[in-house]
């Protein structure tokens, strides 16, 4: 199948496994650059499950998926940090080393990455610490920050390598909706500076707030607000 220049991320007709069961089935959707996206589903509906997909860490084994100019369905293990270059990935329970201060956890990353020069990584780590509003956080360790402080060090991590897109999966879920709000204007920033979103979400006033393009896990499909007609119930 031939994939088009503009879209970041291009999935067709793929079944997405976890373990040996199907989550979702003949998923097919387009992402293009600078879009946000919400994604959306109850709990076990596939939306964690979609994202590993998407960044290589669970194996396409039936269909088709281009993400950031990569082929995920055929995709070689030498290949996949290359791919992850390339996006940006943000956990909710932020996966940070506990015994490094947030310097040295995103110096971890640049040196898993490629980076090599020493002046260039300390110049692009202080530029992403900065853009997420933690510009005096270098030293710190991360039992020092707030949990928001926490996943604005992983967003920066996520910014490091400048990536195409973001995957988020449920990043302001365990913060208070003040923090929360924060959490998600920056999101929205990002974006605007031409970094295309991908978020997984429970917050139903997000969804409310903010009408961007929803997909939906629903009953083993991918329903997208495009070309379907769902309403957003306050059990997602």
């Amino acid at each position: 199948m031939m994939f088009s220049s503009d879209p970041i991320v291009q999935v067709r007709n793929a079944c997405i496994f976890q373990g040996m069961n199907t989550v979702l089935q003949d998923v097919s959707f387009n992402i293009e650059k600078y879009e946000f996206v919400f994604l959306i589903g109850r709990t076990g509906s596939g939306k964690s499950s979609l994202l590993k997909t998407l960044y290589a860490d669970l194996k396409l084994q039936m269909g088709e998926a281009e993400v950031a100019g990569y082929t995920i369905h055929n995709i070689k293990i030498k290949e996949i940090p290359f791919l992850r270059r390339k996006i940006g990935i943000v956990f909710q329970d932020f996966q940070l080393f506990t015994d490094r201060s947030v310097a040295e956890n995103l110096l971890f990353v640049m040196k898993a990455t490629g980076w090599k020069d020493k002046t260039k990584m300390k110049t692009r780590l202080a530029e992403v610490l900065m853009r997420v509003g933690l510009g005096g956080a270098a030293t710190k360790m991360p039992h020092q920050l707030s949990g928001g402080e926490q996943q604005r060090v992983v967003i920066a991590r996520a910014l490091l390598n400048d990536p195409s897109i973001l995957l988020a999966d449920e990043p302001t879920g365990n913060l208070d909706p003040e923090v929360a709000d924060g959490i998600f204007q920056l999101f929205q920033d990002i974006n605007k500076q031409g970094t295309a979103i991908l978020m997984a979400t429970h917050n139903h006033e997000l969804l409310k707030k903010h009408p961007y393009r929803v997909l939906k896990c629903e009953k083993g499909k991918l329903l997208d607000s495009k070309t379907s007609d769902f309403t957003l119930s306050t059990s997602q």
